[in-house]
């Protein structure tokens, strides 16, 4: 584990980030830069894309979209 420098308005912008998505500040930076990661690396892939790819290399079914 580290210290990582960020600019304090990235900072906040995770903080607020972190309340909505019910984690922690730590947990919602964490999760930002695996996606940026995954995006970076598979460029042609959706976020919804790259969700499900990791859904399934974690054997758990994605839920069912909600039908208007």
């Amino acid at each position: 584990m580290g210290i990582v420098k960020i600019d304090d308005q990235l900072h906040e912008e995770v903080r607020r980030a972190s309340t909505v998505m019910c984690r922690s500040i730590n947990a919602q930076a964490e999760f930002w830069i695996k996606m940026g990661m995954l995006a970076e690396a598979n460029p042609t892939l959706s976020f919804h894309d790259i969700i499900k790819a990791q859904m399934a290399a974690a054997e758990l079914p994605l839920p069912q979209p909600l039908v208007a």
